[in-house]
């Protein structure tokens, strides 16, 4: 039965290095596809067995040593697997999957979209000018054909486009990740495919909704200095099946924890 998917979403920060809470992820949420970005490993040295135990069959992975990553493993047969170069660099940020849904197959695009650096200025600082760049070239390819399918593109997007995305607006403005640059460029990829913010139609604009909490603060819980980094865009197709989003948040808690949660998607026909 295709009729129904359960979706995660998570920047796994060393797939390798944190297989024990993959694992604890599974047991509690079962999900019947993970899209997991930061795998900082090489095709070769992917887990692959562990997944393929916990009942993961299908995988379609980008990885490379040390840096980035990005892979999906799922339940469910995967088809027509894309890897895309972005910006000719080499990086493994992007693969996208045919997934079985509603008779027929949705697109996913699983993402890691660089980070930045600290400067938010192109002219002088190259990690910022790349990430700029990534986002232009997604604008460029995700829409008419790529959008006009049923399709869901998630990842780690490294950017926090409105107010209540992170803990405080003013004081972030300057910070990269949050600077307008980023998130007027990052509304423009959406808008002009035609995506669905997903996460903020099952959580009000007046609300705090974070996936990332700096392992720099000593506890982060109390503090909840948060980012939403992490997305869930639909296509118009698939919007009437979204049917919910959540954060794991419990998850930033685990033993030896990814600084970013969770996010969970479910669909249906």
């Amino acid at each position: 039965m295709t009729d129904r998917l359960k979706l995660v979403t998570w920047n796994i920060n060393s797939v390798r290095l944190r297989m024990p809470i993959v694992e604890k992820l599974i047991e509690e949420i079962a999900p019947d596809v993970i899209c997991l970005q930061e795998t900082k490993c090489p095709d070769a040295n992917f887990p692959e067995n562990a997944f393929r135990k916990a009942g993961y069959e299908y995988i379609a992975i980008n990885g490379q040593k040390g840096y980035h990553g990005v892979a999906t493993v799922s339940r469910l047969p995967l088809e027509n697997i894309e890897k895309r170069d972005f910006c000719d660099m080499g990086d493994s940020r992007h693969v996208a999957v045919d997934v079985p849904f509603n008779g027929t197959s949705l697109r996913l695009h699983n993402f890691y979209v660089p980070a930045g650096g600290d400067e938010p200025n192109r002219e002088i600082n190259p990690k910022f000018a790349h990430k700029l760049d990534f986002m232009a070239e997604m604008k460029s390819w995700l829409q008419g054909s790529e959008t006009n399918r049923p399709a869901v593109l998630v990842g780690d997007l490294n950017v926090a486009p409105y107010e209540h995305d992170v803990w405080s607006h003013k004081q972030l403005l300057r910070v990269v990740s949050h600077t307008p640059v980023e998130t007027e460029l990052f509304e423009d990829v959406r808008e002009t495919g035609g995506w669905l913010d997903a996460m903020r139609q099952f959580t009000p604009m007046d609300d705090k909704l974070y996936t990332w909490w700096s392992y720099r603060a000593k506890d982060w819980s109390k503090a909840d200095k948060g980012r939403r980094l992490d997305h869930v865009w639909v296509s118009e197709p698939l919007a009437p099946h979204i049917k919910g989003t959540s954060v794991l948040r419990d998850a930033r808690g685990w033993e030896k924890p990814s600084d970013h949660a969770p996010v969970i998607a479910e669909f249906a026909a």
